[in-house]
């Protein structure tokens, strides 16, 4: 497989594969076969975003490298080994769980013996891991504690002891990679892009063939209602582009001849020719990937840091029995420093903590793609909004009808709708809909209506010519002369709304505010973030200062950057993630992806853009944001709760610690007792955090 090294950390490297080198059915292969490899921890391949991210022991980089790079598309794309891959999924929780019961049970009832040949073999994976912690990784961590109190219950003959222990540290491992395993599954989206077939225009003739085949400066036809497949430049035709997954703007674009337009955009009307000048890894769309890959590879976890709580609070465990030991000369009392384990409740009640609130978040409409953004959204003093298709519908609306030179605003309206009414782009719609509802009936009394792509509608009426447009339209094209009171209604209005231009012969006879209205939700959700605690809310737009500072203000929202382009937005982004505690970025967009990323915590909706829902650490689960305090406040109270057990969890096992070592209870009451203290703190784990008061949304 030829590829290139991307990012690289000791012990962990991220390779991009060749374009069309796998797809998403050899993911789990190329994984499988990879982590055979001597010295490969752990292989996470995307066919998304082509990369191979491998974790790996550093004495085996050459080894890892020349593994990948023999792989062949005949090994990895085999039948059998996509099924065997397949099949050695994680498989479900509860099914798993049970499974390790059974064998509990199995165990339980075979004579002694054999239990203790079988529970010798269990334990050698255990003490495996720890002499690997001590010789290989040179730390005295968890595993050394856990092979160590595994091995001093078999040496006084105390099995039982040792087969629990073992149990307890299998199920929380099980936990953990089903947690990772489950988020992964869950979230698995992909970009909307998604062609396998395209016309291109070659000598003179349209020709399908397969995507794959595009190269650059090929001309590829695309339609109205088709995806745009590549970045490059308009060679011919016109059409009004949609790209709010791309740039946030709500109302499509025209294109013609000479324009850029983007991979992943869509084409409402007309047709154009697309001379393709970027493709595949190179796309906008790729970039911005590229960018959040970086970008991920900076973010802390809650999980690494109750391990790392756990492990740094091993040593003292040996101290102790060390010291118990030289001062009492009993055995028994310094096995309780090994028996009471801190390190297992804090590893095992973490991630039920996190699952439990996973799950719960997923009944509130809030689905939260792992601990460590729980720990950002409970970190975060700073919570930034894009406004277009965020706090705003992103749907065109007719907000206000001025009419001139003695028409009627309903003349207007009607007149509008009439015209507007055979042709369906959104900003149409908008106009219908509007004369609909206010009862505005007409009759059609007009010629027939000439339509020009992405410029305009011309018809007759009564011998007058009548046009309704843009500005570029109406006044460049058709020559409709305006007087300065108009000039200066149009200053006025145009920094607040979108305008359509009436002309019924050679003057307007009116102009027509569509605006993309804000979210009835917003300005509470606003007001709600400002009493769970956020002290800044800021609101970034592309819109012009007098647009952004109406919405602001009817939001309550009194930070606000105005006229700022995609890239600013993340650099802004992420120039304040390093001043602030946390910042939550709540985007929609294609154009909002590396801004998401560069935040603490980046929240989107499922009605967002594909990619942005990729990239987003949480995604509300209904086109509305007001799931979005609900998701701080599990954030908050996870934590809350996760202390609070760590708290629970070292009192309890200090106390059975000064008992044992006063010789008041056995090691194997100690043993007991400690793990019923550990099931007590699961089960508070798995207790929820908000109030029962919503009912389950999906």
């Amino acid at each position: 497989m030829e590829f290139s090294i991307v990012h690289e950390l000791p012990g962990r490297i991220r390779l991009r594969a060749a374009k069309g080198a796998f797809n998403k059915k050899n993911e789990a292969a190329i994984e499988t076969l990879l982590e055979a490899q001597r010295g490969v921890k752990k292989v996470k391949a995307s066919a998304l975003t082509g990369s191979i991210l491998i974790y790996f022991d550093e004495p085996y980089r050459g080894r890892v490298l020349s593994a990948t790079s023999l792989l062949t598309k005949d090994i990895y794309d085999d039948s059998e080994l996509y099924a065997l891959s397949r099949d050695s999924a994680v498989p479900s929780l509860m099914g798993s769980i049970a499974l390790m019961a059974a064998r509990s049970v199995l165990r339980m009832m075979l004579p002694f013996p054999l239990r203790r040949a079988v529970s010798v073999m269990r334990s050698l994976c255990f003490v495996r891991r720890g002499l690997h912690s001590i010789f290989v990784r040179r730390k005295i961590d968890v595993a050394v504690l856990d092979a160590s109190a595994i091995v001093s219950a078999m040496a006084r003959n105390d099995f039982t002891s040792a087969g629990v222990v073992m149990t307890l540290i299998r199920l929380g491992d099980l936990l953990g990679s089903w947690t990772e395993q489950k988020s992964k599954e869950d979230l698995a989206q992909t970009l909307a892009l998604r062609t396998e077939r395209v016309w291109l225009k070659r000598g003179g003739e349209e020709i399908e063939v397969p995507f794959a085949e595009v190269v650059k400066g090929d001309l590829i036809m695309v339609r109205a209602g088709s995806v745009i497949p590549v970045d490059g430049r308009v060679a011919e035709g016109e059409a009004v582009v949609n790209q709010s997954s791309m740039t946030g703007e709500a109302l499509g674009i025209a294109r013609r001849t000479g324009h850029s337009v983007y991979a992943g955009t869509v084409v409402e009307e007309g047709m154009i020719v697309v001379e393709a000048i970027e493709i595949g890894n190179a796309t906008r769309i790729s970039r911005i990937i590229k960018v959040v890959e970086e970008s991920e590879e900076r973010k802390a976890s809650i999980q690494g840091r109750s391990e790392h709580l756990a492990d740094s609070i091993v040593p003292f465990n040996f101290m102790l029995a060390g010291l118990i030991y030289l001062a009492t000369r009993d055995p028994l009392r310094a096995s309780s420093a090994l028996m009471v384990d801190y390190s297992c409740a804090i590893k095992l009640a973490t991630p039920l903590a996190i699952l439990a609130s996973m799950r719960e978040g997923v009944k509130h409409g809030i689905l939260i793609k792992g601990g460590k953004y729980l720990e950002a959204l409970a970190a975060a003093d700073t919570v930034v909004f894009d406004k277009t298709g965020t706090l705003t519908v992103a749907e065109p609306k007719v907000v206000k009808v001025i009419p001139l030179n003695g028409y009627r605003r309903d003349e207007a309206l009607k007149l509008a709708a009439c015209l507007e009414e055979h042709f369906p782009h959104s900003i149409a719609k908008a106009v219908v809909r509007k004369a609909e509802e206010e009862e505005l009936r007409h009759a059609e009394e007009h010629a027939e209506v000439e339509y020009a792509v992405a410029h305009g509608i011309a018809s007759s009426l009564s011998g007058k010519r009548v046009i309704i447009g843009s500005a570029h339209f109406v006044f460049e094209d058709e020559g409709i002369k305006i007087s300065e009171k108009e000039k200066r209604i149009i200053d006025e209005e145009s920094g607040h709304y979108s305008l359509l231009y009436l002309a019924v012969g050679n003057r307007l006879a009116g102009i027509i505010c569509i605006a993309d209205p804000l979210r009835a939700e917003a300005a509470p959700v606003v007001a709600d973030l400002r009493r769970e605690g956020i002290k800044r809310i800021v609101m970034l737009t592309g819109d012009c200062k007098k647009a952004a500072e109406n919405a602001a203000s009817k939001l309550g929202i009194t930070e606000f950057r105005h006229e700022m382009l995609p890239v600013e937005k993340s650099q802004y982004v992420e120039a304040l993630a390093g001043q602030q505690k946390g910042v939550i970025m709540v985007g929609d967009g294609v154009n909002d992806s590396p801004a998401l990323s560069a935040a603490s915590a980046g929240v989107s909706m499922r009605s967002g853009a594909d990619i942005a829902q990729e990239v987003a650490d949480v995604v509300l689960l209904e086109n509305n944001i007001s799931p979005l305090t609900d998701a701080v406040r599990i954030g908050r109270r996870t934590m809350s709760k996760i202390n609070r057990n760590y708290c629970f969890i070292v009192c309890a096992n200090s106390l059975l610690l000064a008992l044992g070592l006063g010789g008041y209870i056995s090691p194997a009451l100690s043993a007991l007792l400690h793990n019923l203290s550990t099931v007590g703190a699961s089960v508070y784990s798995l207790s929820p955090v908000l109030e029962r008061r919503r009912t389950q949304r999906i």
